[in-house]
């Protein structure tokens, strides 16, 4: 097991807080393993999200790749999520990210005690895929340019991800791995198999 990781199958927190230390969202995962992209959770259908002011339940199974930290960093800059089903059709949803980590440490303003295995900076920007005509963008813009001014985000922060979010923008189009469907269902199926023994 990879230093900070709980075993597969255990229920942890996915913690995001924004540049200035607030809340954001919290999201209730499992915990499901690794591989050559990074480690992988997932959040059964009728899981949580909650942040200051906003409470939803998953439509649908989902899974989200953290992806392997940078060696630099020592963090990721973004985390993939991949839905199944989507009553809007969307099948991908990137976050723009800063430092985000594998912690393993439980953070006391998390409701319900859970762990809060991995956290991050939300950055604001999105790379979305919809499957249908609308397709693929980078979302988001007006916000990312609001807190450009409201935070006063690094230059070489702001200029790091404007090109990463093109990038993703290019490789989501591209459906290259892990942006394809292949990589994303296998890991959906393991959330399901994990939903049945439970």
């Amino acid at each position: 097991m990879n230093a900070n990781r709980p075993a597969p199958g255990t229920p942890m927190i996915v913690q995001w807080r924004k540049w200035d230390g607030s809340p954001h969202w919290s999201n209730e995962e499992i915990y499901l393993g690794s591989d050559r992209w990074g480690d992988w959770v997932g959040q059964p259908q009728g899981w949580r999200s909650y942040r200051p002011g906003r409470d939803f339940t998953a439509s649908g199974a989902n899974v989200t790749l953290i992806p392997h930290p940078d060696a630099g960093t020592g963090a990721a800059d973004h985390a993939l999520t991949v839905n199944r089903r989507h009553p809007k059709g969307m099948r991908i949803y990137i976050d723009l990210a800063w430092d985000l980590r594998w912690t393993g440490e439980t953070d006391a303003a998390v409701p319900g005690g859970l762990p809060a295995f991995a956290q991050g900076i939300d950055m604001d920007l999105d790379v979305i895929r919809v499957v249908g005509e609308r397709g693929t963008w980078v979302d988001d813009r007006d916000e990312w340019a609001e807190h450009l001014v409201r935070y006063g985000y690094p230059a070489d922060v702001i200029a790091h991800l404007e090109a990463r979010a093109l990038e993703l923008e290019e490789q989501v189009r591209a459906q290259v791995a892990p942006f394809d469907d292949a990589t994303a269902d296998v890991w959906l199926d393991r959330l399901e198999a994990f939903g049945r023994a439970r």
